[in-house]
């Protein structure tokens, strides 16, 4: 057996449901319906986003939660199709209450980032790459 290459949902662990989901809203986020007062979820591109309260999900996943600010490894990337956007899409996070982390630059890597954190501390990379393409429906075109 082998495990299809895709993510289905991606879960983050937030201290206040509700704060969390009003900030995601106020990106531009839909709720779903089969949402309550302990988890979020929220349609995305091919994906879903859930939101579910921190400490519950370390025990789902029989872990201990660490603390909000702690940098887990791991930031969720939005890519857009030029500098512009990613200054535009970054100053709209911030004006929703967005941490801004580091303002989009030049990056060593030829391409042009940002980063941002939810209130949660989770981070967010705003960013374009000239080497890949985005399709019709904003997903990235890897080269085989």
């Amino acid at each position: 057996m082998s495990l299809e290459p895709r993510i289905s949902m991606i879960t983050l662990g937030v201290a206040d449901v509700a704060v969390a989901t009003a900030f995601y809203q106020r990106l531009g986020f839909k709720r779903s319906s089969a949402s309550n007062e302990s988890v979020t979820f929220f349609h995305t591109n091919g994906t879903v986003l859930g939101l579910f309260g921190r400490d519950a999900l370390a025990a789902d996943a029989g872990r201990e939660p660490t603390s909000p600010q702690a940098f887990e490894g791991v930031a969720l990337a939005h890519n857009l199709s030029s500098r512009e956007e990613v200054d535009a899409a970054w100053t709209f996070a911030v004006e929703c209450g967005a941490e801004p982390v580091n303002k989009p630059h030049e990056v060593f890597w030829g391409g042009y980032s940002g980063y941002f954190a939810d209130p949660d501390g989770h981070l967010w990379e705003l960013a374009y790459n000239p080497f890949m393409e985005l399709d019709g429906q904003g997903h990235m075109t890897l080269p085989e």
